[in-house]
């Protein structure tokens, strides 16, 4: 883990941790520098093991040069809950965040398949056992890296806490909003017959609000 200036004490420390906070987000941003410009872009991921896989369109020229080598950082953030305080300086929000540095690498063959595979059952677990597997030509269109975490490269902080109780009585309401993502009803698609039966990867993810 790396040292943390700003407010050490929302810092944690165990792999556990980061663990944790990547394992309950599905979206992050990827950083790097490309031609001495910033370059940012959201990506859905998934955390195997050791290291966090991700994909996108080999057209790509910034991820190109990520899978090349280029330095990088991915971040994720989950905005739990607003703290409302008796005063705007004191408000602040509760929040789960992680950052890991280092080199992607690019996958290819059985690997590129199971990091495709993974990333699709994180987001709808049990989905790939319900539809065909990658054809070689969406294969060749598709860019599939890792991210591995080591030792001395990732941060991780969180904030779940009330706001600070003032010196004295302000006679101001103060306490948290809490915030979650829920998965809503399903929606078919326009050219979806009603005869047909929803997936039972979706429902179970509806269900499991």
């Amino acid at each position: 883990m790396e040292q943390i200036g700003r407010l050490p004490d929302r810092a944690r420390s165990q792999r556990l941790d980061l663990d944790t906070v990547l394992d309950a987000a599905a979206v992050g941003t990827l950083a790097t520098v490309v031609d001495g410009l910033p370059w940012v872009v959201p990506m859905l991921y998934a955390r195997d093991g050791d290291r966090i896989v991700l994909h996108g369109s080999t057209g790509a020229g910034a991820l190109r040069q990520v899978a090349a080598g280029a330095p990088a950082a991915f971040a994720v953030t989950m905005l739990d809950g607003i703290v409302v305080a008796d005063t705007l300086f004191d408000s602040s929000a509760n929040y789960r965040s992680a950052v890991v540095r280092g080199h992607l690498t690019v996958l290819d063959g059985p690997d590129a398949v199971q990091a495709l595979d993974l990333m699709s059952d994180a987001l709808i677990p049990g989905r790939t056992a319900e539809v065909r597997t990658h054809t070689k030509k969406e294969l060749a269109a598709t860019l599939a890296m890792a991210l591995p975490i080591e030792p001395g490269a990732w941060t991780v902080k969180l904030r779940d806490a009330p706001p600070a109780e003032p010196s004295s009585d302000t006679g101001v309401w103060a306490g948290v909003v809490p915030l979650r993502t829920v998965a809503g009803a399903p929606e078919p698609a326009p050219w979806v017959g009603a005869q047909i039966p929803l997936p039972e990867s979706v429902r179970r993810l509806v269900e499991g609000n």
